[in-house]
């Protein structure tokens, strides 16, 4: 079965398509959407309704996309969305500051994983219906193969990002949850600056990010698709699919 490695998933973006770009834009608007829309939601269920009240509590990708972000994901793979307003100070009592701040922040990487799980979960599905009623080679089948390839790499692509501890991404929130608080506010004082010279190694040295990500996503990519990958072999053995 046909594995869409982190590198492969860039490289869709090398030439346009027509076909390929609209898949991209649905992409684009269920994955950042569900990102924000799952930070949104962990707060609320913290008791934090800052978002919910602001109408980010939605899968609408107008509540939520960013015109350079949308723009970024486009044309090279990596973007993001505005970001989820979270107010620690509303967060239940049962909960300290830190605890909310990492449970937040950590829902929206996790979520991205969900959706690349159920991705590839959906792959190994086409593929068996596919080759059980020989519609395999139909152009609905290829479409459905590309959508969700794309959704699963794109969503391994932004969970492995996001989780990078380098402010202002989620990981380093995540991070700064485990570190003394004067350390995490010294840290915090040169967020800007930091954020900005990671902006601009996204947009100039792509290359060397991607490979980064490759490094890091690698270990996601085998708990997500080799227990699929053995699934699905021992079941097309059984039913006669495969040798």
């Amino acid at each position: 079965m046909p594995l869409v490695p982190v590198g492969g998933f860039m490289n869709l973006f090398s030439s346009f398509n027509l076909q390929d770009f609209l898949i991209r834009i649905l992409v684009l608007c269920v994955s950042l959407s569900f990102h924000e829309m799952a930070h949104a939601w962990a707060a609320y269920r913290l008791g934090d309704d800052t978002a919910a009240l602001q109408g980010r509590l939605t899968m609408n990708p107008l509540a939520h996309l960013d015109p350079i972000g949308s723009l970024m994901f486009l044309i090279g793979g990596i973007g993001w969305a505005r970001p989820v307003p979270i107010n620690p100070a509303r967060f239940t009592s049962r909960v300290t500051v830190k605890r909310g701040l990492l449970l937040t922040s950590v829902a929206g990487p996790l979520s991205n994983l969900i959706l690349a799980s159920a991705s590839a979960l959906l792959l190994f599905v086409l593929f068996t219906i596919g080759a059980a009623t020989g519609q395999d080679q139909s152009q609905l089948f290829g479409i459905l193969i590309a959508l969700l390839q794309m959704l699963y790499g794109a969503n391994l692509i932004l969970a492995v990002f996001n989780l990078l501890p380098i402010p202002p991404l989620d990981g380093f929130k995540v991070f700064g949850s485990v570190l003394p608080n004067a350390v995490y506010y010294r840290l915090m004082s040169y967020e800007r600056y930091i954020g900005i010279a990671f902006l601009v190694l996204i947009i100039f040295g792509r290359g060397i990010l991607t490979q980064v990500l490759s490094w890091v996503a690698w270990p996601f990519e085998q708990a997500i698709w080799l227990p699929l990958q053995l699934f699905f072999s021992w079941f097309w053995r059984l039913i006669g699919l495969a040798a």
